[in-house]
């Protein structure tokens, strides 16, 4: 049996800003996933610090891909909220991303796990630059309505790391900058994450890809 191939698309936070590769946490999950038993290979991440989905989409244009994935992960659209941009343009360009990270999965749905946008406006970042921290999680709350909608509609899988991102016995654990989140609140996203990717890999057996 080929181990299975996971793809993580997204930005800041799938790359890991601040933390050893190590502790990203799609290096993470998939320490915990063989831990478990799964044969997962590393994962193959498409992701930079600052990308909007427009960005993400044009880099997923240049990437080299080896189709299809075992499991996709999709988490963007925190920079999109930062910039000020439209959230009906956020809804057009995310659906647009999903699409394609299904297509990366072999036209399965059900390999390809959203991940919720985190609220930066409770970092120590925000308070220190006196940003309307009530307008940014109202808006970040938006966002991913509108993220959890078109992947509901899709069938696609969606986990929430939004509420890990505010719980107060998380939030403080950032690096150094303040803004990203460290290797340790990773890996309690890494716990709501793992669960739902287990059950992605187990639904579709030991047949080889």
């Amino acid at each position: 049996m080929h181990d299975h191939r996971f793809l993580a698309l997204g930005d800041s936070y799938t790359i890991g800003e601040g933390v050893p590769e190590q502790q990203r946490w799609p290096a993470q999950l998939v320490a915990r996933l063989r831990a478990d038993g799964f044969r997962i290979t590393e994962p193959q991440i498409v992701a930079r610090t600052g990308w909007t989905t427009d960005e993400l989409a044009a880099a997923m244009g240049a990437a080299q891909f080896q189709p299809p994935y075992r499991l996709v992960a999709l988490l963007i659209g925190v920079n999109n909220q930062y910039r000020g941009r439209p959230l009906d343009e956020y809804r057009d360009q995310f659906r647009n991303l999903l699409q394609r990270a299904i297509e990366l999965a072999g036209s399965d749905p059900r390999r390809v796990l959203v991940i919720s946008i985190p609220d930066w406006g409770v970092t120590s970042f925000a308070h220190d630059a006196r940003h309307d921290l009530q307008s940014v999680a109202a808006q970040i709350d938006a966002f991913n309505v509108a993220a959890r909608e078109e992947t509901s509609a899709r069938n696609a899988r969606f986990v929430d790391v939004t509420g890990i991102s505010r719980d107060p016995r998380y939030r403080h654990l950032l690096v150094a900058d303040g803004l990203h989140p460290s290797g340790a609140q990773y890996a309690r996203w890494v716990e709501a994450i793992a669960p739902v990717a287990a059950e992605i890999l187990r639904r579709q057996g030991s047949a080889n890809l």
